[in-house]
């Protein structure tokens, strides 16, 4: 199958960069600092390389295990879910790679996502709300997605990676509690004013584990946007049929948007098939004119009505004057470049176009990722 040389390249690229970002990230304390104050190097460099790639390689072995805990999920027993079961172990076979173990999260929230270190050990976890807010083929659309990320592998390199943002953020915020922390010195005026200062300096020394953070977060988050379209196309390829996705991110984005309070699930969010946080915001506009975009008046948003809903919110962000628009596209652009997900209007967009490639006849398997 051809047309994965970007997603690679995205892959070894974002690997790349977060450990020449650590790098720096470390180089600052224990090399500029000392160099600055004419102390000399603290340690010697292929120690910190070595130490890293360590790092690396410890995220890589527990990062599954970090996932699990933090989703709280529970492995199916065999035949506890046959249905489910047989459609997995039929489309892994098509897909030609191993089934996956089967995981559920009691959660009302339709979603699903796929982790592991490799294809052989991977799991499968999908939310009880997906299970009951989708009909079969919309589920057989997602399981597809999520095979996809399988046969890429991009899902063994986003559980490698994803720790390295949350590491760096961590070392931040300690800095920011150390800052604001209460102190025991006595109240002489030397004293106070000694504490200010050292105060002042750990909040500008926060500021680069801030920086370093904003960085791998960027980094890491254009290849999950990337890594989604591929799946989608994979999951329109393995199906047939881009409509069953396409149906399914509809209501599994606005199934997210109804959820009074996202999920804190800040250091998996990115290997869910959809984002909540994302969701809220994208189908705020749609919440609002609930009653206008319901056009049968049933009191609920069916598949048709959702997409003619995202049709409309869309041509409305295009209007307004020159200036008004000028600055929503800006938002939007740099609200996206920090966004888990691409747009659920950009992901139907793209499965669109290869339902009509496929009803062209013209559709091969050379032409899966054409459209991204």
């Amino acid at each position: 199958m051809a047309g994965l040389s970007r997603l690679k390249l995205s892959m070894t690229t974002a690997a790349m960069l977060l450990f020449l970002v650590f790098c720096f990230f470390l180089a600052i304390p224990l090399y500029i600092v000392p160099f600055l104050l004419g102390i000399g190097f603290l340690v010697h460099p292929l120690y910190v390389v070595a130490f890293i790639l360590i790092l690396f390689l410890l995220q890589f072995l527990t990062g599954p295990w970090i996932v699990k805990r933090s989703a709280k999920l529970r492995y199916l027993q065999p035949e506890e879910n046959p249905w489910l079961e047989e459609l997995v172990r039929k489309l892994s076979d098509s897909s030609d790679i191993p089934m996956p173990r089967l995981a559920i999260v009691k959660d009302d929230a339709p979603n699903a996502f796929v982790f592991g270190r490799t294809k052989k050990g991977a799991t499968l976890v999908v939310n009880e709300g997906l299970l009951t807010n989708l009909n079969g083929e919309e589920i057989e659309g997602v399981i597809a997605h999520e095979l996809g990320h399988l046969k890429h592998n991009d899902c063994a390199v986003m559980t490698t990676l994803a720790a390295i943002p949350i590491l760096i953020y961590a070392i931040f915020m300690m800095l920011v509690n150390a800052a604001f922390s209460s102190s025991s010195s006595s109240s002489k005026d030397s004293s106070v004013i000694g504490e200010i200062v050292g105060r002042i300096l750990i909040l500008i020394a926060s500021l680069f584990p801030l920086l370093f953070y904003a960085l791998s977060l960027l980094s890491l988050r254009s290849l999950s946007r990337l890594r989604e379209h591929y799946a989608d196309a994979y999951s329109a390829y393995l199906t047939q049929s881009p409509r069953k996705l396409q149906s399914a991110l509809t209501k599994i984005t606005y199934g997210l948007s109804l959820r009074p309070k996202p999920r804190s699930d800040f250091g998996i969010r990115v290997f869910y098939i959809g984002d909540p946080a994302a969701a809220k915001r994208e189908f705020e506009g749609i919440i609002e004119r609930k009653e206008e975009y319901d056009l049968d008046g049933d009191g609920v948003l069916d598949e048709r009505e959702l997409e003619l809903a995202m049709d409309e919110e869309e041509k409305q962000l295009e209007g307004g004057g020159r200036i008004f628009n000028y600055l929503q596209r800006s938002w939007r652009r740099i609200n996206l470049l920090f966004s888990t997900h691409p747009r659920t209007y950009e992901r139907i967009l793209l499965l669109k176009e290869i339902e009509n490639e496929m009803a062209s006849g013209d559709y091969t398997d050379k032409q899966v990722y054409k459209h991204i």
